[in-house]
């Protein structure tokens, strides 16, 4: 750790940025790492995507970066469902999927010109499904769904086949499900 002040420069940072990313238990947003080394947010985000082009497993999700290596979430069920609703829908379905024991691993939509886009969530519960509604509204953002009048894909992850089962039955029921 630097000493108020200090800068950490080039490798020495990205080291360190990995080593706190691999010992973190949540993620860490491009501010605490650059509090931490004394840098612009602009720097960490540079730094990070040098690391990811070295095949650094570090995702940037809506809650800040996460690493992956070692990770029990390569153990869980996935499964890849398609759902439809409309944007004051979102916080319905986010709490859906993860009162029924999932996490929303990710996003995607069908662009006509770009393809598949996608975007990471890692959302497990309500307080990460309210904190990126915070940040949706905050921003004044737009969802991807957005682009395709409501559907979309998620990659949902649970413990088992039967908390995956859960997840679609609830989602179903509402009327999110598109099958």
């Amino acid at each position: 750790m630097p000493k108020d002040g200090e800068k950490i420069l080039g490798e020495d940072r990205r080291s360190l940025i990995k080593k706190w990313l691999q010992e973190a238990d949540r993620p860490l947003t491009g501010s605490d790492l650059s509090q931490k080394t004394n840098v612009s947010r602009q720097v960490i985000v540079q730094d990070i995507s040098l690391l990811k082009a070295r095949n650094e497993p570090i995702i940037a999700t809506s809650q800040g970066y996460v690493m992956f290596e070692n990770n029990k979430q390569n153990e869980r069920t996935k499964r890849i469902v398609a759902c439809k609703h409309s944007h004051e829908e979102t916080k319905e379905e986010l709490y859906t999927i993860v009162d029924n024991g999932g996490t929303v691993k990710d996003v995607t939509v069908e662009h006509p010109l770009y393809g598949d886009l996608q975007a990471s969530l890692f959302v497990s519960n309500r307080l990460e499904a309210d904190q990126f509604i915070a940040r949706l509204s905050a921003t004044n953002a737009s969802l991807l769904s957005e682009l395709t009048s409501g559907i979309h894909l998620h990659t949902i992850e649970a413990n088992s086949e039967a908390q995956i089962e859960a997840v679609c039955n609830a989602l179903r029921k509402k009327g999110f499900l598109l099958e």
